[in-house]
């Protein structure tokens, strides 16, 4: 131990840093402390939610002032802003008809809606609906509020069987399903008709049935469903009874079967049944009964169609007088096409359609002719990235959207609101600068509220002019003043080439409080990387929990997203098909390396990463894949195995059917790599990811022969290890990456 130590000290000197302590007692208060200290509380006015009045051109909002909440009226027309309601008031009523204290700057007034004239307010607090007129100062009780009911789990696929009586446009029929077939009635008469006679327990129809415009067909999709997969878990220690409990889930993963849909149109008058051939829909992923939908001239019902693999994605037209199925849209892609970026607004013309695609590399707005089947032309365009179309404005033919990518001198992850007309020409910037944006725009698209930050400027609300983005009147600039005071420093936004040497990777890096450029840290990373979204943090925010605590123990803490994760381009994100191990790592171990020849103080040769759930995969392979960079990681919930985890998720990134790529990419397969420390952390209860992933990689640990330590936290679902794992992450990277020993338990009090 006493040579290590000396080889450890000529190893920082010769490396230009100072040996120092780290990992103390005093470390660990201080990380402790940090989510109090940079509370919420010590930022005002960080959260405007601006909520417009229904009919006007008002909005309310909370301001967070020094002596508490205060609810403001803002006229978008007069730019005027006062109070919407006498808070004393209004707490004196509630105090009376609650019969508990209400004091004036702790109204907590939930779901609130106000009314046109902005008398009436509706809200829920302490558990019941209220009414407050606030002329009158009349304040009613409007009841209980009722206990909302259990919703499925997530995993759960809906069977579609259970579901009311669906009445028709005209009032005189009622549709629904008995005996697994589909059923009319007369409302007049009550007289029933069976459309359809061959459904069955394993072969029967949707309760999702949808009528035509004219009232003289019904559609509903026929199911055959197949056996489902279920994962079990064990609570060992339940709050309710001595013995373990044991638990089922739905849980469908990569390869299993699934069930198969044929959508049927029944005419009412005539029982005539029309079944569509199914060969451009034969490989089904999905195509669920939510999905049919009608045209306004009664003539035919569209849907939607995900095949298998999730290389073809189409748009399917069936017409109810031929029984033709042809595909109105048509989305392919040699690897996925990613279906979860969606968008489709069929035109009230019944000509036209607005489709999202990614097809030039891009996510895109395209134009669509449904008569052909073709694209008319490309909406917007360009090296750059739409998000999410707000508002599809027919009567004006312009389209409200956020996109990120288009100001080539910023971030290129910012999000801005955009407006564009139908033809693709006046594209118009709506929020003029620099930042991560949120708008919320007035019922008329007149006015919208702008509420924008980064990671180093606190939150400005600022109200706009929705036809060209011009500011209009202040609403709330945050005010840290408290924030500054503790201390706090904002996290560096730091930029470096990719693997390729070309490609810009954005992160950050958060030093501690009392960071000193001339000692030398050790680097941890924190990973959640992956297809589907990017995750590095845009705005501002006082306490991130992954980052500011383990800064404090003497360590430089870094994100990163790299080549996998999107909104770049579909070819940047494209890395991770059939390839979930490389996890961005090579463009993270470059862009770590570019900060480290920056700044001398990050000890490039003591680097650790941690991660959950896809990030607790992704940080197992760190030290499996990359041991000569990584040096230990901790690993919470991983997904270790893309066979064991969730249908979704995994086949859409590493295809259909299972192949060898799933072997590639396992941690368990490749478990016998380890040459590294390793924490594996698990919830009993996952019910997000498998929790027996972790413990086949345990198997395979110790059937290699290989060191290793592994957490397991009773009673608890999907995390990152709760207050036990936090405090055992602690001390892992202190005995690995400093080489001390950290504070007894008992000493540190957490």
């Amino acid at each position: 131990m006493k040579a290590n130590k000396i080889i450890l000290a000529l190893a920082f000197i010769l490396g230009g840093g100072t040996l120092w302590a780290q990992g103390s007692l005093e470390d660990y208060q201080r990380a402790y402390s940090m989510r109090q200290k940079y509370g919420m509380d010590k930022v005002l006015n960080m959260n405007v939610m601006p909520q417009w009045v229904e009919g006007t051109h008002s909005f309310w909002y909370m301001q967070q002032t020094p002596q508490g909440k205060k609810y403001l009226l803002v006229d978008a027309d007069k730019k005027g802003k006062k109070e919407l309601f006498n808070p004393a008031k209004l707490a004196a009523a509630m105090s009376n008809a609650s019969g508990k204290d209400v004091k004036a700057n702790e109204l907590q007034l939930e779901r609130m809606k106000v009314s046109k004239d902005f008398d009436q307010l509706k809200f829920v607090s302490g558990g019941h609906h209220w009414a407050y007129s606030v002329k009158k100062n009349l304040l009613t009780d409007e009841g209980v509020v009722p206990a909302r009911p259990q919703e499925k789990h997530w995993m759960e696929i809906d069977e579609e069987k259970e579901g009311d009586p669906v009445t028709s446009p005209d009032g005189k029929y009622v549709a629904y399903i008995k005996n697994q077939n589909v059923y009319v009635k007369e409302v007049a008469t009550g007289k029933e008709k069976a459309l359809s006679i061959d459904g069955t327990l394993s072969n029967y129809y949707s309760v999702y049935i949808q009528w035509s415009p004219d009232s003289k067909k019904v559609a509903a999709n026929k199911i055959r469903p197949v056996q489902k997969r279920y994962v079990y878990y064990v609570e060992s220690s339940p709050a309710d009874q001595s013995q373990p409990k044991l638990h089922k889930q739905e849980y469908a993963k990569p390869g299993d079967e699934l069930p198969f849909y044929v959508p049927c149109i029944f005419d009412v008058e005539t029982g005539k049944a029309t079944i569509p051939s199914t060969e451009l829909f034969s490989n089904q992923y999905s195509l669920n009964g939510n999905s049919l939908q009608w045209n306004d001239d009664s003539k035919a019902i569209t849907f939607e169609y995900n095949q298998r693999g999730h290389q073809v994605y189409r748009i399917l037209e069936l017409s109810a007088e031929t029984g033709k199925v042809r595909p109105l849209v048509e989305e392919t892609s040699d690897k996925y096409v990613n279906y979860a970026r969606y968008f489709r607004h069929d035109l009230k013309d019944g000509k036209r359609l607005i489709w999202m695609s990614e097809r030039d590399n891009y996510e895109h707005l395209y134009m669509y002719d449904r008569t052909s089947g073709k694209p008319l032309h490309q909406i917007t365009k360009g090296e750059w990235y739409v998000r999410q179309v707000v508002k599809v404005d027919e009567e004006k033919e312009l389209i409200y959207f956020t996109a990120n990518g288009i100001q080539k001198n910023e971030d290129p992850y910012l999000i801005r609101y955009y407006r564009i007309g139908f033809d693709g020409k006046g594209l118009t910037d709506l929020t003029p600068v620099e930042g991560m944006h949120r708008a919320w725009f007035s019922e008329d698209m007149k006015y919208l509220v702008d509420v924008y930050s980064m990671v180093d400027k606190a939150p400005v609300a600022v109200l706009r002019d929705a036809a060209n983005g011009k500011e209009l009147m202040p609403i709330e600039k945050a005010d840290i003043s408290k924030l500054l005071a503790e201390g706090w420093k904002a996290p560096e936004v730091f930029v470096a080439k990719g693997r390729d040497g070309k490609t810009d990777m954005w992160g950050l890096i958060q030093r501690p409080t009392n960071f000193d450029p001339n000692k030398k840290y050790p680097i941890i990373e924190y990973i959640y990387q992956g297809p589907g979204s990017q995750y590095v943090p845009k705005t501002f925010r006082p306490f991130d929990y992954y980052m500011t605590p383990l800064a404090e123990l003497g360590f430089i803490v870094v994100m990163v997203d790299g080549m996998g994760t999107s909104f770049r381009s579909r070819e940047f994100e494209n890395i991770c098909y059939k390839n979930l191990k490389d996890a961005g790592l090579p463009d993270h171990i470059a862009w770590i390396k570019a900060a480290a020849e920056k700044y001398p103080y990050m000890d490039i040769d003591k680097v650790g990463i941690y991660g959950c759930s896809a990030g607790g995969q992704e940080s197992t392979a760190a030290v499996l894949f990359h041991p000569e960079f990584y040096k230990c990681a901790y690993s919470a919930c991983g997904c270790h195995d893309n066979r064991m985890d969730k249908i979704w998720w995994n086949e859409l990134w590493m295809s259909y059917p299972i192949g060898d790529q799933y072997k590639e990419s396992s941690n368990v397969d490749n478990a016998h790599l380890l040459s590294r420390p390793l924490m594996l952390v698990v919830g009993e209860l996952d019910d997000n990811v498998d929790p027996a992933s972790t413990m086949q990689v345990a198997n395979a640990l110790i059937k290699a022969n290989k060191d290793f330590e592994l957490v397991v936290i009773p009673g608890a679902h999907h995390t990152v290890g709760e207050a036990f794992g936090e405090h055992k992450r602690y001390d892992f990277f202190v005995r690995n990456l400093w080489g001390t020993n950290p504070p007894k338990w008992n000493e540190v009090g957490h």
